[in-house]
C-alpha cells in the first residue's frame, strides 16, 4: 500500500505546492510527540519475573478497563477549536486550546499550533482563489452576453439586407491600434417599423450597459439616408503571435480594398472573439477542477494527520478538530461545484450545439496514453543505428575513404550534410532527456510552453525521432559508400545527401497527419515567429527555441556548405571551390554567424517594448556582444595576424563573462549569497545539492571551448573537421544541460506566483469614446 505522503506528493498541484498542508512537517512533529513518550514509559515499566496462570485473566481485565476509560475520555472535549474573525472581518482564523493536560503538553501544543496555521493557510488560499474564479466567471458571462447580443444585431442586419441584395458579403470596418471597430451603420431602412428600431435600440442599450462603448453615441453622425451612424469597438488583444501580423494585414487589406465604407461586421471578427471566450471558459473550468482537487487532497491530509496523532497520543482528539475542518470554508463552500456545473451547461449550449459529449472533450481532454509500440520502435531504431554504424566504419576502412587522396572530396561533399543530421539528432536526444527529467521532477513544461497536453511530444517520442533520424542517415551513408565502391558516377551518388535533405524538408511540411504533425507544425510556427521577431509578441517558447538556435550555428554553416556543394556538383550552377573561398561564401558565413544572435536580440527589444523592463535591454546586450565575438572569429579564421587575435580574445572573453553571468544569475537564479543553500537559490527541485555545483562547473568548462578555435592546433584536414564536430556536439550538450535549469527556474517562478492556469485575454473591453 502506498503511503499517503507519497500519494500526496504525486497528486498535488506543483504550482500550488506551498499552499497545501505541510503534511511532512506535521509528521515530524508527531514523531517528536512519540519520542517524548518513550522515557516515561520505560521509567514506569515493571520488572518481569516470569509468567503466571493469572496473566491472561489480568490482561483481559486491563483491556476492558482501558476501553471504558477511553470511551469516557471520548465524551470529554480534549481540545477546543475557537473560530475568530480577522481584523477586516472577511477571513476566519482558527485557534486550538488544550482542554485537558497531556503528558507531553509542550509538543502537543506546538502540533496544534502548526495545525491551526496550516488550516488558516489553506482556508485563506482557497477563499482567494475561489473569489478570483467567481469574478472571472462573472466577467465571462458578461462577455458571452455581449457576444450573443452582437450576433443578434448582425443577424438582424443581414436578414434585412438579404432580400434587397442577396449577393452582399460581410466586410471589415477600419481598425486602429489593434481595436476591432465594429460599425453598425444604417441599422434600419426607411421602411422599418418602429418595433424593429426599438428592438435594435434595446439590444444596443444592453451592450452599452455591459461595457461596450458606442463611439460618438452622443453626437452621432448621419448617413446618406439620414440614419444615425454608430461605431462599437471590440478590443481583441494581440497576445497570440499569429494574430499580431495576420489579423492586422488581412483586415487592413480587406478594409482598404474590399470595403472602404465599412457597413457590416465581418464573420472572422466574431469568430475571433468567440474563440477567445471559448478558450477562457476552458481555462476557467480547468482552474476550478484544480481548486476542487486542492480541497479534497487537503481534507484527506487533515484526516490522516489527526489519525496519526490519535494513535501516538492515545487520545481521541481527531473528531472535534475534523468537525471544524469540515465546517471550514475550503470544505463547506459549494461555489466551485456550482460554478463548474454552470460552465458545463454554458459551454454545452453555446459552444457545442447542446452536445455534452463534445463539450466534455474540450473541458476534460483525454490524456494521451503512452504506447508500448513507441518504446519498441525506439529500441529497434537504436539497434539498427548501432549495427549500421559498425557496417559504415568497416566499409569506410575497406574503401579507404579517409585516405589523403579521397578525404578532401568526401569531407567537403558528404560530411556537411551528415553533420547537420547528426547535430539535429543529438539535439532531439537532449530534448528527450529534458522532457524525461522535467516529467520526473514534476516541472509543468506543457503549461510553461503553452503546449496542448493531448498533442505535446513526450520523451519517448523525442527519442524515437532522434533514433529514426540517425538510422536513416547512417543507412544513407552506407548506401553512398556501396555505390561509390560499385564505381557509380560521383555526380549521381553525391546527390544522395541532397535527396535525403529534401526528403526531411518535405516530411517537415507534410500536410498529412503522420509522424507528429502537431509537433512539426508547432516547430514551423515558432521558427516563423523567430524569423519575424520584431513583429510578433514574444512568448517563452519563442525565445527558448531562439536560444537553441544560438547553439546550432555550426549546423547552419554546415547546411550552407552542403547546399552550395549540392548545387555546384549536381546542378553545375557554379564551381564547388567557391563554396570555401568565394566572396559570397564569406558574406553568407558572416550572416549565418550573426543571425541567431540577431533574432534573439530583436526578441529582447520587442519584450522591452511590450513590458518596459530594462532587464530585456541588458539581455539584448549579451547577444550583441556574442555577435561581435562571432564576427571577430570568422574574420580571424581568414586573417591570421596578431591584431585580430587580440580582438578575438578580448571580445570572446567579454561575451563569455556576460553569458556566464546571465546563465547563473538570471536564467538559473543561482549565486545568491543570502540563500539558505550556499550560492544557489532558496528553492531547489533536486535534493542533491552537489548536482547544482557540478552543473555550474560543467557550464563554465563548456562555455570556454571557443579557445580551441583561436589556438589552431596543427592537425590534418579530417581531424580538424572531426574536432569541429566534437566542439559543436559539446555545445549542443551544454544547451540541453542549460535547458533543465532554465525551465526549473521558470517553474519555481510560477510556483511563487501560484500560476496554474493560463489567463486568456478577453475580447470586449471598455473604451473611451472619441
Amino acid at each position: 500500500m502506498v503511503k499517503f505522503s507519497k500519494e500526496l506528493e504525486a497528486q498535488l498541484i506543483p504550482e500550488w505546492k506551498e499552499a497545501f498542508v505541510n503534511y511532512w512537517q506535521l509528521k515530524k512533529q508527531i514523531k517528536r510527540i512519540k519520542l517524548s513518550r518513550i522515557p516515561k514509559q520505560s521509567h514506569h515499566a515493571k520488572p518481569d519475573f516470569g509468567l503466571s496462570i493469572f496473566d491472561s485473566f489480568h490482561f483481559f481485565l486491563k483491556n476492558i478497563a482501558h476501553n471504558l476509560s477511553a470511551s469516557d475520555r471520548h465524551d470529554l472535549n480534549i481540545i477546543q477549536v475557537r473560530k475568530k474573525s480577522s481584523k477586516n472581518g472577511e477571513e476566519e482564523i482558527y485557534e486550538t486550546e488544550l482542554a485537558q493536560l497531556f503528558s507531553e503538553e509542550d509538543e502537543v501544543r506546538v502540533f496544534f499550533m502548526r495545525l491551526d496555521e496550516e488550516l488558516n493557510k489553506v482556508n485563506q488560499f482557497y477563499r482567494r482563489q475561489e473569489s478570483e474564479f467567481v469574478e472571472r466567471g462573472e466577467s465571462l458571462n458578461k462577455q458571452l452576453q455581449i457576444l450573443l447580443d452582437l450576433k443578434q444585431i448582425i443577424s438582424d442586419r443581414r436578414r434585412k439586407t438579404t432580400p434587397s441584395n442577396p449577393f452582399a458579403t460581410p466586410q471589415y470596418s477600419p481598425t486602429r491600434d489593434s481595436d476591432y471597430s465594429v460599425c453598425a451603420e444604417n441599422l434600419g431602412d426607411s421602411d422599418e417599423t418602429n418595433s424593429e428600431i426599438s428592438q435594435t435600440d434595446e439590444v444596443m442599450a444592453r451592450l452599452e450597459k455591459n461595457g461596450v462603448s458606442f463611439v460618438n453615441s452622443a453626437t452621432m453622425a448621419k448617413t446618406k439616408k439620414g440614419k444615425p451612424k454608430m461605431t462599437m469597438r471590440i478590443d481583441v488583444p494581440a497576445t497570440n503571435p499569429t494574430r499580431a501580423i495576420t489579423a492586422i494585414t488581412s483586415m487592413l487589406w480587406e478594409d482598404l480594398v474590399n470595403n472602404p465604407t465599412g457597413d457590416f461586421v465581418h464573420k472572422r471578427k466574431i469568430q475571433c472573439a468567440e474563440k477567445m471566450i471559448r478558450s477562457a471558459f476552458v481555462e476557467l473550468y480547468k482552474g476550478l477542477g484544480l481548486l476542487k482537487t486542492y480541497s479534497s487532497l487537503n481534507m484527506v491530509a487533515f484526516s490522516k494527520i489527526l489519525k496519526k496523532f490519535d494513535k501516538v497520543s492515545c487520545q481521541k482528539a481527531s473528531a472535534n478538530y475534523l468537525k471544524e475542518v469540515k465546517r471550514s470554508h475550503f470544505v463547506s463552500s459549494d461555489k466551485v461545484v456550482r460554478l463548474m456545473d454552470e460552465v458545463e451547461s454554458i459551454f454545452t449550449k453555446h459552444f457545442a450545439n447542446n452536445d455534452r459529449k463534445k463539450a466534455m472533450k474540450f473541458l476534460r481532454p483525454q490524456q494521451h496514453k503512452d504506447s508500448h509500440m513507441v518504446t519498441f520502435l525506439v529500441g529497434l531504431s537504436t539497434g539498427c543505428f548501432v549495427s549500421l554504424f559498425c557496417v559504415y566504419a568497416i566499409l569506410a576502412h575497406l574503401c579507404g575513404i579517409f585516405s589523403p587522396s579521397n578525404e578532401t572530396a568526401y569531407m567537403e561533399t558528404v560530411y556537411p550534410v551528415f553533420s547537420v543530421f547528426a547535430l539535429l539528432s543529438l539535439h532531439l536526444f537532449m530534448y528527450g532527456c529534458n522532457l524525461f527529467m522535467w516529467k520526473n521532477t514534476r516541472i509543468n513544461y506543457n503549461f510553461i510552453f503553452e503546449f496542448s497536453p493531448s498533442t505535446a511530444m513526450k520523451h519517448r517520442d523525442a527519442f524515437l525521432m532522434s533514433t529514426t533520424l540517425m538510422t536513416t542517415v547512417i543507412g544513407a551513408m552506407v548506401l553512398h559508400l556501396l555505390l561509390r565502391a560499385a564505381h557509380f558516377s560521383p555526380t549521381q551518388i553525391d546527390a544522395i545527401p541532397g535527396i535525403l535533405l529534401l526528403f526531411f524538408v518535405a516530411l517537415l511540411i507534410c500536410p498529412f497527419d503522420i509522424f507528429y504533425r502537431p509537433t512539426r507544425y508547432c516547430f514551423i510556427r515558432v521558427i516563423r515567429n523567430i524569423v519575424c521577431s520584431p513583429f510578433y509578441k514574444v512568448l517563452l517558447v519563442d525565445f527558448f527555441m531562439a536560444d537553441q538556435l544560438t547553439s546550432q550555428i555550426p549546423l547552419l554553416r554546415h547546411l550552407e556548405t552542403a547546399g552550395c556543394h549540392i548545387f555546384g556538383r549536381v546542378f553545375k550552377t557554379h564551381h564547388p571551390e567557391t563554396c570555401h573561398s568565394g566572396r559570397l561564401y564569406m558574406e553568407i558565413t558572416y550572416i549565418i554567424s550573426f543571425l541567431p544572435y540577431y533574432w534573439r536580440a530583436l526578441q529582447c527589444a520587442r519584450r522591452w517594448f511590450d513590458d518596459g523592463d530594462v532587464n530585456h535591454l541588458a539581455n539584448m546586450g549579451k547577444y550583441v556582444s556574442a555577435m561581435v565575438a562571432a564576427g571577430a572569429k570568422v574574420t580571424y579564421s581568414r586573417q591570421h595576424d596578431h591584431l585580430w587575435f587580440v580582438i578575438v580574445l578580448i571580445t570572446s572573453v567579454v561575451a563569455t563573462i556576460y553569458q556566464l553571468y546571465w546563465d547563473f544569475i538570471k536564467d538559473w537564479g543561482f549565486l545568491n549569497p543570502k540563500s539558505i543553500n550556499p550560492w544557489l537559490r532558496d528553492d531547489l527541485i533536486l535534493k542533491n545539492k552537489s548536482i547544482y555545483y557540478m552543473s555550474i562547473v560543467v557550464n563554465i568548462v563548456l562555455r570556454v571551448t571557443w579557445v580551441q578555435t583561436i589556438l589552431h592546433f596543427k592537425v590534418g584536414h579530417i581531424q580538424s573537421r572531426l574536432l569541429d564536430f566534437l566542439l559543436a556536439a559539446l555545445e549542443v550538450i551544454r544547451r540541453g544541460h542549460w535547458n533543465f535549469y532554465r525551465l526549473e527556474n521558470e517553474h519555481l517562478n510560477n510556483v511563487g506566483h501560484y500560476r496554474a492556469v493560463k489567463t486568456v485575454p478577453l475580447p470586449f473591453r471598455e473604451t473611451e469614446s472619441d
